[in-house]
């Protein structure tokens, strides 16, 4: 399993939106939300690199970079690890929490119900 600090997922969620991007590239599209400089991107790159989550592939002029993982299977595995460390694993206890502390409106629970209802099915079929 490979976790993700929230810095990374920033950096992922730009590659996974469209890759390959080079280091200026990366670093273009973080700017205003992170402010981060070319250094910080570069070190960050190298770790999720030694994790698995980018590879990368030199061009003509630069380094390309490009996820390693998928972002459904990072954000599974995310959500379990979550699911698992705060909660024991109980879906119920997680939406509980949800539901007392926030409340759920009526589209959430519209939306929960056929999340249920197709979970069903497919346990059915």
């Amino acid at each position: 399993m490979i976790s993700l600090s929230d810095g990374e997922w920033k950096l992922m969620n730009v590659l996974w939106h469209s890759p390959p991007r080079t280091i200026t590239q990366l670093v273009a599209a973080l700017q205003e939300e992170t402010g981060w400089s070319k250094h910080t991107v570069i070190s960050m790159l190298g770790r999720l690199e030694q994790k698995g989550a980018v590879r990368h592939e030199q061009g003509e002029r630069a380094k390309q970079f490009y996820p390693a993982i998928e972002q459904r299977q990072a954000r599974r595995e995310e959500t379990e690890s979550f699911l698992a460390r705060l909660y024991g694993g109980s879906l119920g206890l997680l939406l509980n929490t949800l539901a007392d502390s926030r409340g759920l409106s009526r589209q959430e629970v519209e939306e929960l119900q056929e999340i249920l209802r197709r979970a069903k099915e497919e346990k059915d079929d």
